[in-house]
């Protein structure tokens, strides 16, 4: 694979996926209208739809690079492809700039052309406030799983993991692809206001998705999961620790004290044995079966 070439970084990185955010414009776009699109709808929806995986593959490409994870949807992550290297950081910028290239020249003369870029742009700047708190609540030299907490309330620093969730994956997997409502020409409101009432549902969808991922990161096999889970020895400030932390004896929290984000498949080992002890899967199971209730 040719170092730099900006086709081999599309077709690795944008293709590959489910394509859910992407889909979900279009048919967001369908239901709306309540009719099929023509031709030229559908070419506009599918160029969000593009727009919001094109974003998603930024950020895989630098987050993969920042947590130095080894695969991504089966395959290596870009960064670890031969000859590309930190060549990656350049080409995640082009598949940032590249959505907004195709927002300017197809949809310049929309008159809803300005709100499709303050969604694009606010949902940028709350992803990258997501992962900033991901990285400063999780370092990896400096492993203090008090800072933790499903239930404390915290200010600034000291940080919710549903902050981390809501901020780092809700906005953009969940509520970007409501894109589609400005494309259908629905209007803000003072009251009721429908972008507001479509944030309070698609945000708990994004929790409840975070969750489920930082279960399967500890769950799931590299086959079923697509990637190598890392959330353990990456020192993760994941849904599964948060559970565990709440419930665990002194003996037990002080497993995980000396293995959470230890760089050693022993020390993942022990953690995760320590899960199955406390029983993290029923526990998921009970989460999941609540979060459908909330979310319906």
């Amino acid at each position: 694979m040719s170092a730099g070439c900006y086709p081999q970084n599309l077709d690795y990185n944008v293709t590959g996926g489910k394509l859910n955010c992407g889909m979900s414009v279009v048919d967001s776009v369908e239901i709306l209208n309540g009719r099929k699109l023509t031709d030229d709808e559908y070419f506009k929806a599918a160029l969000l739809g593009w727009g919001v995986e094109f974003l998603q593959a930024y950020y895989f490409v630098s987050d993969d690079m920042t947590d130095q994870s080894i695969t991504r949807r089966g395959q290596p992550c870009w960064y670890r492809v031969e000859a590309v290297n930190l060549l990656a950081i350049n080409d995640a910028y082009l598949l940032e700039g590249s959505n907004y290239y195709l927002l300017k020249k197809h949809f310049r003369s929309e008159p809803y052309y300005v709100y499709l870029l303050d969604v694009f742009h606010d949902t940028t700047f709350q992803t990258d406030i997501g992962q900033l708190i991901d990285l400063i609540t999780a370092p990896e030299d400096n492993i203090d799983l008090s800072k933790f907490s499903l239930a404390k309330h915290v200010v600034f620093f000291i940080l919710l993991h549903q902050k981390i969730v809501i901020f780092k994956t809700a906005y953009y997997s969940f509520y970007l692809p409501a894109l589609a409502m400005y494309m259908c020409g629905i209007p803000h409101s003072s009251t009721n206001d429908p972008y507001e009432l479509a944030q309070k549902i698609l945000v708990p969808l994004g929790e409840y998705f975070q969750a489920q991922d930082d279960f399967l990161d500890f769950a799931a096999p590299p086959e079923v999961l697509g990637k190598v889970g890392t959330d353990i020895i990456d020192n993760k400030c994941s849904w599964c620790v948060n559970t565990a932390l709440a419930i665990v004896m002194p003996a037990q929290r002080k497993v995980l004290d000396e293995n959470y984000g230890v760089k050693d498949k022993a020390a993942e080992a022990r953690v995760k044995e320590l899960c199955e002890e406390i029983g993290i899967r029923e526990r998921y199971t009970e989460y999941e079966e609540g979060a459908y209730k909330r979310i319906i």
